[in-house]
C-alpha cells in the first residue's frame, strides 16, 4: 500500500480521488468504485499497489494489437478491480469483486519481463489505469531497461494523470464500447467523452488500436458502427486499426451471442473509411490478415495466434513500396 497520486483533501476527513472522472468522494475507510483506492485517516492510498491478480506471457495479438511487433510475446499482468460496472464483463471474477492477489515489486516485474522472449509488459486483464501508481513506476523502470509498455484499457482517466503516464507507454488497445453516451451511462456507469479524449491524447505519442465489442440491441446498429468508424478515421487517422469483436453471454448479461453476420457487416462498414479492420471471437481468415491499403498485398497472415509477416520488407510493402503502418 502506498499513498495515492491525484487526490484532494476535503472537510471532515474526507478526500476526493481525481484519477478518473468518477471523482469518488470517500469518508474514512471507504474505498472507491475501482476497489483499489481507500481513504485512511484523511489520506488516499493505493491499496492495490503491487498486487497482481493474474500473470502470463501472451501473444501480442491477444491484447489485441496487430500492428505492434506482430508475432511477439509479452508479459501480461493485471490488477483486481475496475472503474466500470459493465454487466457483460468478460473478466468479472477479477474485475468486479475482490480476488486473490500476489505481491510483486516493480523491480521483480521488470526483471521477469525481460525473460522468455517477452518484449516488455502489458498491463491488462482487468482495468490497469486503476493500478496507476504501480503502472507508473513499473513503466518507468521498464523503459530504462529497454522494454516496451502496453496498456489494454477502457481509457477512463483524467487528463492530468494520463499526461504523466503517457511518456512511458508505447502502445495501447483502448476499448471504445460505443460511440453513444447513453450506452456508457446505462451499462458502464461511466461516460464517453473522457474515453475519446484518451484516444486522441494517446494517438499523439503512442501506437493506438481500438476494440469494439458488438452487443445485440445495445451498440450493434449500423448507424452507430458507421459513426464510430468515421470518428476513428477523422480524429485518429485512417491507419488506426479497429477490432470488431463478437459478444457472448457472461456475468449478468444473458442476451444471445452476436450473430456472425453483424460482425462481418461491421467489418465491411469499417473498411469503407479505415485501412485496417479486424474481426475478433470468430474464425475468419479475411478478418485477421493485414492488407496493404494501396495495392492489396497481404502484409501479415494470421491464423489464430500463428503470425507470418509475408509482405513487409524493410518496413515497406514488398509489392508497391508503401510505408507499412506497423511498429516493427
Amino acid at each position: 500500500m502506498v499513498e495515492a497520486k491525484h487526490w484532494t483533501v476535503l472537510e471532515a476527513g474526507r478526500v476526493r480521488c481525481e484519477l478518473c472522472p468518477h471523482h469518488c468522494t470517500l469518508s474514512d475507510e471507504q474505498a472507491g468504485i475501482c476497489l483499489g483506492r481507500v481513504n485512511k485517516n484523511g489520506k488516499l492510498y493505493s491499496t492495490n499497489y503491487g498486487q497482481v491478480v493474474s500473470a502470463a506471457v501472451d501473444p501480442i495479438e491477444k491484447k489485441p494489437l496487430y500492428h505492434f511487433f506482430p508475432g511477439s510475446v509479452i508479459l501480461s499482468v493485471g490488477p483486481n478491480g475496475c472503474n466500470f460496472r459493465c454487466p457483460y464483463c468478460q473478466n468479472w471474477e477479477i474485475a468486479q469483486q475482490p480476488a486473490h492477489t500476489s505481491f510483486v515489486t516493480p523491480q521483480e516485474l521488470v526483471k521477469n519481463a525481460g525473460r522468455d522472449r517477452s518484449i516488455g509488459i502489458s498491463y491488462t486483464y482487468a482495468e490497469p489505469l486503476i493500478w496507476y501508481e504501480y503502472v507508473l513506476e513499473c513503466s518507468r523502470l521498464a523503459k530504462e531497461a529497454g522494454l516496451v509498455n502496453v496498456l489494454v484499457t477502457n481509457g477512463f482517466i483524467e487528463e492530468t494523470p494520463l499526461k504523466e503516464l503517457l511518456p512511458f507507454v508505447d502502445a495501447l488497445n483502448i476499448d471504445v464500447k460505443s460511440i453513444r453516451e447513453e450506452f456508457y451511462r446505462k451499462l458502464c456507469k461511466a461516460s464517453l467523452a473522457p474515453v475519446l479524449r484518451t484516444c486522441e491524447m494517446a494517438k499523439k505519442v503512442a501506437h493506438v488500436e481500438l476494440t469494439n465489442l458488438l452487443i445485440p440491441g445495445e451498440n450493434d446498429q449500423k448507424e452507430d458502427i458507421a459513426e464510430l468508424v468515421h470518428w476513428t478515421a477523422s480524429k485518429l487517422g485512417k491507419e488506426t486499426p479497429l477490432h470488431f469483436s463478437r459478444y457472448f453471454p457472461h456475468y449478468k448479461f444473458t442476451v444471445n451471442p452476436t450473430p456472425e453476420s453483424t460482425v462481418f457487416a461491421a467489418y465491411e462498414i469499417g473498411k469503407k473509411e479505415l485501412f485496417y479492420c479486424y474481426i475478433g471471437n470468430i474464425y475468419s481468415k479475411n478478418g485477421a490478415a493485414s492488407y496493404c491499403p494501396k495495392c492489396g498485398n497481404v502484409l501479415v497472415e494470421r491464423v489464430g495466434y500463428s503470425v507470418k509477416i509475408t509482405g513487409i520488407r524493410e518496413k515497406k510493402c514488398s509489392r508497391c513500396g508503401r510505408k507499412a503502418d506497423f511498429v516493427l
